[in-house]
């Protein structure tokens, strides 16, 4: 088995399977396409695969004409029925892994996509999660579900872990460009993985197990959580003392060694830094330890929402104004500059304290038209405000909670009555400073 796949890897000949077609499925899609792979793309949103298949795309920074591409080539074919995952040679899960509602992995999307592949699973089949999660999934969720199979792990088919890294948005580092950690659960899964990466990615990265590749990913993401508590508790403190955390942080980065910059904001957004810690602080309670550092950056970044709404408030007292009744207007509501992606996205948090507390919201995105549906947040029907003259100055408050390139500072602040900026967007503004506030 090992040396038919190998051959296939080897000559491009082998159909590779991703299942998950959102932000991080569709760049892995087209980096394999890149490298001359045929390709097909499983998931149980109809919607998705009937958009693809006509040529679109519902993703800002995957361009439709590269879908209409790939149909144009053959090199890639949607579909939501599973049965189908048989004729894929190699296939990798990019399905999600957030949190329940006591902040506890949910392995359900893991679970019943491990459970689809079971049903199809053929001798010779080489299957990667690279869906963000604790280490040891791979081995203890998804080969237990495989093995009822009767098929054997190394041997009859093939089972690694090679963790997603994307940065959306950002043209610098797509995927093929980002290097690759694989580990496979055994040596020879780990090798196949590794010579199917080295085709699509600019380096991979063999690591001895699926537990260490699964580690190197909270890992990361842990470190960027602590570091921009830490900033964020900064920004607090600095805040009474009247000092300009940016401004400090500006300065501090100017340290050739030991300094990297990290920045404060209204919360943490994204698929992983704000999910990933609580996946190694539940861990680490099932053997038995508290991981308190790691619990205290996570309390900070989920109580930055509150910080921003408590300073919304004093900003409007000093102007005669009470929160409730008041008009403010959320600048972004996408998790980062530039983007589209909403997942896990402060704004959204701010959105429903001010709902809750009697503003009257709107909110002006250029990425994101209308509000999706979310699956934690009570989320309003309501469409993107032109960011005319008229519209802020009717705003009690104008509130930056995400820096897109496409908003004129200038322009928001000449015709606003108060701005509240967390992001700091408002750094090389010259004229009304003084509508301007930090949060």
């Amino acid at each position: 088995m090992r040396e038919a796949l190998e051959q296939k890897i080897r000559d491009k000949k082998a159909v590779v399977g991703v299942i998950g077609l959102g932000y991080v499925g569709l760049p892995l899609l087209n980096a394999f396409i890149k490298a001359g792979f045929t390709t097909m793309g499983f998931d149980i949103d109809q919607r998705k695969v009937d958009t693809l298949l006509k040529g679109q795309s519902y993703i800002k920074h995957i361009p439709a004409e590269m879908i209409a591409n790939w149909l144009t080539l053959k090199q890639f074919e949607p579909t939501s029925d599973m049965s189908r995952l048989k004729e894929a040679d190699c296939i990798l899960i990019c399905v999600p892994t957030p949190l329940n509602e006591s902040r506890d992995p949910d392995m359900s999307y893991i679970e019943g996509t491990t459970e689809a592949i079971r049903a199809a699973l053929r001798p010779g089949q080489l299957v990667v999660l690279e869906s963000t999660t604790y280490p040891t999934t791979t081995r203890d969720v998804v080969l237990p579900i495989l093995s009822k199979t009767g098929l054997k792990s190394g041997s009859d088919y093939f089972l690694a872990f090679s963790p997603e890294r994307e940065d959306p948005g950002n043209p610098d580092f797509q995927a093929q460009r980002i290097p690759k950690v694989v580990g496979g659960l055994d040596p020879i899964s780990g090798n196949l993985a590794e010579q199917l990466y080295g085709h699509a990615i600019v380096k991979v990265i063999p690591v001895s197990s699926a537990e260490i590749a699964e580690a190197c990913k909270i890992l990361e993401n842990t470190y960027r959580c602590v570091n921009i508590a830490l900033v964020n508790e900064l920004k607090m403190l600095f805040d009474k003392m009247g000092i300009d955390v940016w401004e400090v942080i500006d300065a501090a980065k100017t340290k050739p060694f030991g300094f990297q910059a990290f920045y404060p904001g209204p919360g943490l957004g994204g698929h992983c830094i704000p999910i990933d810690p609580f996946y190694l602080t539940w861990l680490a309670r099932k053997y038995g330890m508290t991981t308190r550092f790691i619990e205290l950056a996570g309390e900070i970044n989920t109580h930055m929402p509150d910080y921003v709404v408590n300073r919304l408030m004093e900003f409007l007292n000093e102007e005669g104004k009470a929160l409730k009744g008041s008009k403010i207007a959320l600048l972004g509501m996408a998790y980062k500059k530039d983007v589209d992606d909403p997942r896990e996205s402060p704004s959204f948090v701010l959105m429903e304290m001010l709902l809750a507390r009697g503003a009257v919201v709107t909110y002006n995105d250029p990425h994101v038209p209308s509000l999706p549906k979310m699956r934690h947040h009570d989320v309003p029907d309501m469409d993107s405000s032109p960011l005319t003259p008229d519209y802020l100055a009717a705003q009690d408050c104008v509130l930056i909670a995400t820096d897109h390139s496409a908003y004129d500072c200038d322009f928001i602040v000449q015709h606003s009555r108060l701005v509240l900026d967390t992001r700091n967007a408002t750094k090389n503004v010259k004229a009304g400073r003084e509508k301007i506030r930090k949060a």
